[in-house]
């Protein structure tokens, strides 16, 4: 997570409400207007689990975007990449809402009209009826459908629309007041194929091992949590920009099972090609073959936690394992968090609790934080 340093430059008026960083309350600005807003992140910091609470007024402000702010949910790294995020997502919809009120001249809709027509009728997936916000579909050169939304001010084609994308990366469209929405629609599809080699490592993935999360990865997520075996799995961040390349991972389980991995995976990291693929790079290095889809179900290796009996705790699977072998329950963090604080044997050091597993009694440690490679 950023240092609370550069949230407080990038959103001076939201405030931390507790020593672990896990709560944040007060105000974003945007266009010189603040809205109340209440951030909740797990015990384990990951943004993809947080929950937003806001005034309903931002609530209706934000409504036709919240696809949008789930989406930057699991891609961005951290809380202040979010925040920047909302702040230009939130000023994309004030100045939206402000333009509904802004009654459109004849030949704004003559010049759009005009535009789908040269474009085509059948690109388009969406037109709502005031002609403000169009979606338009393309197919990559895999078979892949996309949409790109597209939400109008009253001053096109001077000024160009905005244009909201599933993508991991930022679509940043270049613009003449003389363009059309030809020229949007094919700079959309020139950032397809750009993308093309990092979608076919992830559907890969998401093809020939077992991801556990996230549930059901949107085109913009770039990580996933990939099952090794009963209660171990492997966590890959790929870089959309340079999919092939090795990316950064971190284990999950216990540590008798995941110290051998990560030692593998250290001593050939020599061996990474990237002529192949992804997937081959790390069986190779880690020296085995992930669980496949035609052979296993996912319930093999997919265990409830052991305080709250379900697998899905506010979408997060268990990610943490008591380490005795002849024990390994598997557990979500806040489960164990609020476990571990309710006992009176039980001693916290900073970010790091000392106490005993639920089930087997024997030593356990939990650290606050994700532990990463």
């Amino acid at each position: 997570m950023a240092g609370s340093g550069v949230l407080r430059r990038q959103c001076p008026l939201l405030l931390p409400q507790n020593r672990e960083g896990t709560a944040y309350e007060g105000f974003v600005t945007a266009q010189g207007r603040d809205f109340h807003i209440r951030i909740l992140l797990p015990m384990d910091l990951q943004l993809k689990n947080a929950r937003i609470e806001c005034s309903w007024h931002l609530k209706k402000i934000l409504h036709g975007y919240r696809h949008i702010l789930k989406q930057r949910l699991h891609s961005c790294p951290d809380l202040v990449s979010f925040m920047v995020e909302l702040k230009t997502i939130l000023e994309i919809a004030l100045k939206n809402t402000q333009d509904l009120h802004i009654p459109r001249p004849p030949e704004y809709y003559s010049c759009l009209v005009r535009d789908l027509e040269l474009l085509g009728w059948n690109k388009v997936a969406y037109v709502d009826t005031g002609l403000t916000t169009i979606r338009l579909k393309a197919e990559d050169s895999c078979g892949r459908q996309h949409l790109v939304t597209l939400k109008f001010n009253a001053k096109y084609p001077t000024e160009p629309p905005d244009c909201l994308v599933d993508f991991p990366v930022q679509f940043a469209v270049s613009w003449m007041p003389q363009d059309s929405l030809i020229d949007i629609y094919n700079q959309f599809l020139a950032a397809l194929e750009s993308l093309k080699e990092f979608w076919d490592v992830m559907d890969e993935i998401d093809g020939k091992t077992w991801v556990l999360e996230p549930e059901n990865p949107t085109r913009s997520a770039t990580t996933r949590r990939i099952a090794i075996g009963s209660n171990v799995s492997v966590n890959v961040d790929v870089d959309p920009r340079h999919p092939n390349m090795l990316p950064e991972c971190y284990f999950l389980g216990a540590d008798h099972v995941v110290n051998p991995l990560r030692i593998k995976l250290n001593s050939n990291l020599h061996l990474w090609d990237p002529e192949i693929s992804l997937l081959q790079n790390l069986k190779d290095l880690l020296e085995i073959d992930f669980p496949s889809r035609a052979v296993l179900e996912k319930s093999d290796f997919a265990k409830d936690c052991g305080i709250c009996y379900a697998y899905r705790l506010g979408g997060a699977a268990p990610d943490q394992v008591c380490d005795d072998p002849r024990c390994g329950q598997p557990f979500h963090q806040a489960c164990l968090y609020e476990w571990l604080q309710g006992l009176p044997s039980s001693r916290q050091s900073f970010n790091v609790i000392f106490g005993e597993c639920p089930y087997c009694n024997k030593p356990l440690t939990l650290k606050s934080s994700v532990k990463k490679l």
